[in-house]
């Protein structure tokens, strides 16, 4: 089996998934069918009154990657899904997503598990209220930002001097 990016109307990339199981399920072609994902991860974001929640984001909005063997009968039970708008690619004969495309993708759902990301985007220089920690209520200024390890580096005036302080983007808020 190989795998195959499908194109949906975006939003309904669960509604895919389950549907395209069902539909799988009461067909005879299970055999034909592996796994189904959907690209996303989990990300920190405020919500009301600043309390910070965990919601999954959908970093390939539109698509589901599916696991399959493509024949006659495999390729209308898919087409066939309702939100189903087709394949990524030639509709005909699609073309496959590399397997190392697809541990790329598996790689960034389980590190957003892991270690879920700000929704907040930093620059340097930005006004920064540091919110949690042993620095919490102090402000200062955005030097750094690593964002692959969703860190910053903050200036922070201590003693009139301007400290740097290593912080992660969840620590922070902008002022």
């Amino acid at each position: 089996m190989k795998w195959y990016a499908v194109h949906t109307y975006s939003g309904f990339e669960d509604q895919v998934k389950i549907g395209l199981e069902e539909r799988i399920a009461s067909s005879e072609l299970k055999k034909y069918f592996g796994e189904i994902i959907i690209p996303k991860e989990d990300v920190i974001e405020k919500g009301i009154k600043g309390v910070k929640k965990r919601v999954q984001r959908k970093f390939l909005p539109g698509y589901i990657f599916v696991n399959m063997q493509i024949n006659t009968e495999t390729w209308h039970l898919l087409k066939g899904t309702p939100k189903v708008t087709g394949f990524v690619g030639d509709q005909l004969n699609p073309q496959c997503v590399d397997e190392f495309e697809i541990e790329k993708i598996k790689a960034q759902i389980n590190e957003g598990i892991k270690r879920p990301k700000s929704k907040i985007e930093f620059s340097k220089n930005d006004s920064v209220k540091i919110i949690d920690g042993p620095f919490s209520g102090f402000n200062g200024v955005v030097d750094d930002v690593k964002s692959d390890k969703n860190k910053l580096e903050v200036l922070v005036s201590i003693f009139g001097r301007a400290t740097p302080v290593e912080l992660d983007f969840t620590q922070v808020e902008r002022n």
